[in-house]
């Protein structure tokens, strides 16, 4: 009898054992195939050269993040993102984020909500929502490590410069070329130190410093993003415009994306390089300053920017530009008025520099031309009011840089 029962309870002993392996096999086999899913993804974008890559999952959504640091343009970057995302797959039945990074700080997101109704539903670039907001995703994934991280990775760019002025009845233009390579490298997140040195290539009219082989913007940048989608930048150093000192600016896009509100406040003295190892000033500082709000015409990615503005020669105007965007273009025009000149305005142009596709090969660094090369027409001549510097050598004449985060744009490109 006792046989008997210690055979009974040791037959129900094992097929207890064996109901548990089956539960607890079913319980890791989704948790298997999400991480295969997720590492096989990172690995991919990795490989294709995008830095700052992660992905995280719970039970309410998927969440990746990377920094496209492998395409020129923006737009074309993401897409490429969102295609490899597709292609390895997406979670079952729940959504999916992707965080986008300027410098690991983070910028806008896209979201796949699935078709729940629907299991023949097939997701494509035109089934994801981008906006600024980046919802609770950002704090289940900021602490979660990167591969391929871009700090401390140097780029060297090479900006070229055309200077060209109709200001002398004898000559038709005089014009000034220059090539301007630049050593950039992030040191901590949000960080950009650059060192640019400008070499003259040909100079027809230009006096002092143009000619000159001398360095250029010398600069430490600092980015933050704040709560309630508020980015912040500081920078100190030599900027154009003969000026040295420091910059503080502000961005807010509105909860209609399409209205945004920034300024910028700066503090500089006059000075500038005259030479390789000569630097020149006189000890007067000057403030400057920009505040308005812009408006995006989605269906045109076209951008009209109002403001009011103090000039270093401390004359205080308004500013008025539209600005329609391409994938490898930007064209603007601008109004001004002051108060202590007469009226002005003209065009600019910024156009997209090949290579369109590069990569890194570790910490070797890497030499590319600039982003875009841009000219800006002054219909007035005017040299002396209006003046504002720019604090990076990425800014000047840069209207692309400006729009690369805006989330129609950046949506009517993965609808192309």
């Amino acid at each position: 009898m006792r046989h008997t029962d210690a055979h009974k309870a040791k037959h129900i002993s094992i097929r207890q054992i064996a109901v548990a392996l089956v539960l607890l096999t079913g319980c890791l086999l989704p948790a298997a195939g999400w991480a295969q899913s997720g590492d096989a993804t990172v690995d991919a974008l990795t490989e294709m050269g995008f830095e700052n890559v992660a992905w995280t999952e719970d039970d309410e959504e998927r969440v990746y993040v990377l920094q496209n640091s492998a395409y020129r343009l923006m737009g074309v970057g993401i897409g490429k993102a969102v295609d490899v995302i597709q292609e390895k797959g997406l979670p079952d039945r729940k959504p999916c984020r992707i965080i986008v990074l300027d410098n690991n700080v983070p910028q806008i997101s896209l979201r796949y909500e699935p078709v729940t109704d629907d299991s023949l539903a097939v997701a494509t670039r035109n089934s994801w929502d981008v906006s600024y907001d980046l919802g609770d995703s950002w704090k289940k994934i900021r602490k979660v490590e990167r591969k391929n991280s871009s700090l401390f990775k140097v780029d060297i760019l090479v900006y070229p410069k055309l200077y060209f002025k109709n200001v002398v009845i004898t000559q038709v233009y005089q014009v000034c070329l220059e090539l301007s390579p630049a050593v950039e490298v992030s040191l901590w997140k949000g960080s950009k130190l650059s060192l640019q040195m400008i070499v003259p290539v040909y100079t027809d009219g230009y006096a002092e410093p143009n000619g000159n082989f001398r360095p250029g913007y010398l600069t430490l940048e600092q980015n933050v993003r704040l709560p309630h989608n508020i980015w912040l930048r500081g920078v100190v150093g030599v900027f154009n415009r003969n000026s040295y000192g420091a910059e503080i600016s502000a961005y807010h896009p509105f909860k209609n994306e399409r209205f945004a509100v920034e300024g910028k406040f700066g503090l500089v003295g006059i000075g500038y390089f005259n030479s390789f190892s000569k630097f020149l000033y006189n000890g007067e500082t000057r403030w400057y300053w920009s505040v308005g709000g812009d408006y995006y015409w989605s269906r045109f990615n076209t951008q009209i920017k109002a403001r009011m503005e103090q000039y270093l020669l401390k004359d205080i105007g308004a500013r008025l530009e539209v600005i329609r965007h391409f994938r490898y273009a930007s064209v603007g025009f601008y109004g001004l008025v002051s108060d202590k000149a007469s009226s002005n305005g003209g065009f600019k142009i910024s156009i997209a520099l090949p290579p369109y596709r590069y990569k890194r090969r570790g910490y070797i660094p890497r030499i590319s031309t600039s982003q875009v090369f841009g000219i800006t027409y002054n219909a007035g001549n005017q040299a002396k009011y209006y003046l504002m510097p720019t604090s990076t050598a990425d800014d000047s004449n840069n209207m692309m840089k400006t729009n690369q985060y805006n989330p129609y744009f950046i949506k009517s490109e993965l609808s192309n």
